[in-house]
């Protein structure tokens, strides 16, 4: 017991007590650990033994005070892990080991670089795009950095990049761990994919197919299943349906009414969700759309309207991710052993536009990209006057596509809404 005493005593005067100090939760929880950290050292400068049995401090005398700083760092180690991780407000890393693989389909907003390798209009593998990525270097990745689910794989300590399945920079090796099938400007309609000449939602899980014959010959069988099984898989996809589909062109607009056309999508999604299944996901995570009406590009086109968020376009947003929801619902009820789980970024973004405070944000109705109204792609280049020096200030990087600070926060609240993935 008196160990215990002498060790609470250095902790209490190196922290001082400060119970009455009321910061943010995360804020003060690395006071704390700061503190405490503080505390064990300056018992281990006094000589005092930390939390130490009676049979370890003769090995620490044999030792001559070497194995006690070994332990008392992998105490402090330990303890501090715990706490950060046990707080539920910085997820990366705390769930390493967790999944084998991050597997991906999906749109724009989770393609790292697969339309580089199509024939298509819709690239952004130039400057400035990718401009805070690692190396500064553009990938084909719709931001000035990473996107949401590269922090996925590196919050569940799996990769820091999810890498795209049609880049040649990389192999069977790499995908190993996590990989992306998602093509910009596709979604879950054909019709969609055909728009702009990009991979549609079918060929994704054709690739998808193909990388599991490539897995099962590189990793053996049972380990290929094991990670097939395993892996945590993200959708991320179905804004382009409505804007560059439904609103932008006439076919869908005369066969469907919009709450139609939703019915049609959420049929597609849950095809889709029994196909992966069948092919051995169990660990889904399915992403709503976030308002897309609030998107600078939509809201350009609102000028009568001052540039306000066009509510129309949300509210479709709204009911199509309730209906996601309710799909969600029927098929952990309907398919064995899946764990799928909606994570609706509506909510998220909108927080960020109304109260950009609360993250650090200046301006939310414009990208960071030239002007900010209207480029995207070819638009947003090199040449483009205009382009801000700190994204971080920005919600959206070009006129369609989050800004990396934005995508991390996606992340981390996709993360935050996970079910067990054990």
């Amino acid at each position: 017991m008196a160990s215990f005493t002498i060790t609470f005593s250095c902790f209490k005067e190196a922290t001082g007590q400060k119970k009455k100090e009321r910061a943010q939760p995360f804020t003060a929880l690395l006071r704390f650990s700061a503190s405490l950290l503080h505390g064990m050292a300056r018992c281990v400068s006094r000589g005092i033994h930390i939390l130490m049995p009676p049979a370890l401090h003769k090995q620490e005398e044999e030792r001559k005070g070497s194995w006690e700083v070994m332990t008392t760092r992998g105490v402090l180690v330990s303890m501090l892990w715990l706490l950060v991780c046990g707080s539920g407000t910085f997820p990366a890393g705390c769930m390493a080991g967790k999944v084998p693989a991050v597997i991906v389909f999906g749109d724009s907003t989770v393609d790292p670089g697969n339309n580089n390798q199509i024939d298509t209009v819709l690239k952004s593998d130039f400057e400035p795009y990718g401009r805070d990525f690692f190396q500064g270097r553009p990938t084909g990745r719709f931001s000035n950095g990473r996107l949401g689910t590269d922090f996925v794989g590196e919050f569940l300590g799996v990769k820091p990049a999810i890498p795209a399945y049609l880049d040649p920079m990389y192999n069977i090796s790499d995908f190993a761990t996590g990989v992306s099938f998602a093509s910009a400007g596709t979604g879950y309609d054909n019709a969609t994919s055909d728009v702009l000449d990009v991979i549609p939602l079918w060929q994704e899980v054709e690739y998808f197919k193909d990388y599991q014959k490539r897995l099962k010959h590189f990793l053996g069988e049972d380990k290929a299943t094991q990670t097939i099984n395993g892996a945590l898989y993200l959708i991320s996809i179905g804004t382009n349906d409505f804007l560059e589909n439904y609103y932008a062109m006439p076919q869908r607009r005369t066969e469907f009414s919009v709450e139609e056309y939703e019915d049609f999508l959420v049929k597609i999604a849950a095809g889709f969700i029994r196909q992966l299944h069948g092919l051995g996901a169990r660990k889904i995570c399915l992403c709503g759309i976030a308002p897309m009406g609030c998107l600078p590009l939509e809201r350009t086109t609102n000028f009568f309207m001052g540039s306000e968020c066009i509510e129309e376009l949300n509210e479709v947003a709204l009911a199509f991710n309730a209906k996601l929801g309710a799909m969600v619902k029927t098929l952990n009820l309907e398919l064995p052993d899946i764990r799928l789980t909606l994570s609706n970024p509506y909510d998220v973004l909108l927080e960020a536009i109304r109260k950009p405070s609360l993250h650090g944000f200046d301006v939310v109705s414009l990208g960071c990209c030239s002007t900010g109204l209207l480029e995207m792609g070819y638009l947003c280049n090199k040449l483009s006057p205009y382009t801000c020096e700190d994204a971080d200030k920005y919600v959206f990087w070009d006129a369609f596509h989050p800004t990396e600070k934005m995508n991390r926060i996606f992340a981390q609240h996709l993360v935050n809404d996970l079910p067990p993935l054990s």
